[in-house]
């Protein structure tokens, strides 16, 4: 199986991509809104086709990424029947079953920070993943979206602390860099809900935890109640549109050879050329009109740069290429992409070239 856990700092929030190797099919839990390029960049990479969203609640910090990956990528969205929400393609209770490939999470109920809380176990049950029901060494608020502590507290002892000692559990949020626990660690040392800690104990210490609501709670929880899907078009994060760019997992907006050649072609765009000088004139030579600014010299250059044009920043693979991009981000500048591959990947494609006084295949 395929897994990776991937973190929203704003929000302190955790997605998890679970995929099966075997069919390629994946699933993402608690997708946050302004990440669904890099998680889509992320699926292309490994290979993957999502097939569903899944949330664990209507959550009161972030907006969902569901309704925007399943415009881009086709994939339903799954959540709680309970949690009164528009836009979603399959209602979970407890009981069901989400498959994806050979896989699949088995749903268990666990309301108490809200009514449509939901845990999703994997089908060998050596993987949980809890919402904000259980947290890394604590748990959700219990009061307000519907929250009881009573209930939280027969959730989290039934349907979460009853798993095997050793099932790994993977929360929706942490505050201190977390990462993971495990039912024998929060049986014993969650200071909540482990230990001796009765349902007295815990709902005396959930009534004086004091905290205030989260900053995005008015913006965040009726987004969410739409499964993420923005009240206007406006509002729709804004792709580029002077090139087909794809955005890697790395952060980066890329440019294919082809689609390169063609806007060198209308001539609506410069290439900046970050190699030493040497490279840029011996070996794989450079592309026909290209700049030639070497990365060391970028910053200090930058003025030589034309901001009203598109900036393709090339290099021999597209890693010094890649790091012009920060920088010239940095600048100031919008309109930028990396040469995917490089002047290798030019070479390898049979695109032109000048000054090159020999090439070997590397």
């Amino acid at each position: 199986m395929v897994f990776r856990q991937l973190f929203d700092a704003p929000s302190s929030t955790y997605t998890y991509l679970l995929g099966d190797a075997v069919t390629g099919e994946a699933v993402l839990i608690d997708p946050v809104y302004e990440h669904v390029r890099r998680d889509a960049a992320l699926l292309r990479e490994l290979g993957l086709r999502l097939i569903a969203t899944l949330e664990t609640h209507v959550h009161a910090d972030h907006v969902t990424g569901a309704w925007l990956l399943k415009q881009r990528l086709g994939s339903l969205i799954l959540l709680s029947q309970a949690a009164g929400v528009h836009e979603a393609d399959r209602l979970l209770a407890h009981g069901d079953r989400v498959a994806f490939g050979t896989r699949c999470l088995q749903v268990r109920a666990t309301p108490g920070h809200t009514d449509g809380c939901l845990t999703y176990v994997m089908d060998d049950e050596r993987m949980a993943f809890t919402g904000d029901a259980l947290l890394i060494r604590g748990c959700g608020r219990t009061d307000f979206q519907q929250g009881s502590a009573g209930q939280l507290y027969r959730s989290v002892q039934q349907q979460i602390l009853s798993l095997s000692p050793d099932c790994l559990l993977y929360p929706a949020h942490d505050y201190r860099g977390l990462t993971v626990t495990s039912v024998a660690e929060e049986r014993r040392y969650n200071p909540r809900l482990g230990g001796d800690a009765s349902l007295a104990d815990f709902e005396g210490y959930m009534t004086n935890l004091g905290l205030p609501h989260p900053k995005l709670m008015q913006i965040a929880v009726p987004a969410n109640l739409r499964c993420g899907r923005p009240e206007s078009e406006a509002a729709l994060p804004q792709e580029p549109t002077w090139a087909p760019l794809s955005f890697s997992f790395g952060g980066v907006w890329e440019i294919q050879p082809t689609a390169l050649a063609e806007r060198l072609a209308a001539g609506d765009v410069q290439v900046i050329d970050v190699r030493e000088p040497s490279e840029f004139s011996d070996g794989f030579g450079h592309i026909r009109g290209a700049r030639l600014v070497p990365l060391p010299e970028l910053v200090a250059r930058s003025g030589e740069i034309a901001r009203d044009r598109p900036v393709v920043a090339v290099c021999r693979s597209g890693a010094r290429s890649a790091q012009a991009l920060v920088l010239l981000q940095k600048a100031g500048f919008n309109e930028l992409a990396n040469l995917a591959g490089g002047m290798l990947r030019w070479h390898a494609e049979a695109f032109p070239v000048e000054g090159a006084a020999h090439w070997r295949s590397p």
